[in-house]
């Protein structure tokens, strides 16, 4: 798929993207950022640059988990097929 530029709104902002990923999953993910900003604000009374730090750094958070996670399931199931072709 081709690159194209998507408009995306986060935190009042407007942002020109430019990805080869289909322009919902783009705004998916800007919904997501922006959500998270939002509710940041709101429950950490921080101004808008502090923040939006915070998310970054609970989204990187979430992702090496999820990515740990990944990693581990892989090690299962290479060590579960291993076991099954040794019956």
């Amino acid at each position: 798929m081709e690159k194209q530029k998507i408009s995306v709104r986060v935190n009042g902002k407007n942002y020109n993207l430019v990805s080869s990923d289909p322009p919902e999953y783009i705004r998916r993910v800007a919904a997501l950022v922006d959500r998270r900003l939002q509710e940041m604000e709101i429950a950490s009374g921080l101004p808008s640059q502090q923040a939006a730090a915070l998310v970054c750094f609970n989204l990187a958070d979430e992702l090496l988990k999820a990515r740990d996670e990944i990693t581990e399931l892989k090690k299962r199931m290479q060590k579960m097929t291993a076991e099954k072709r040794q019956e």
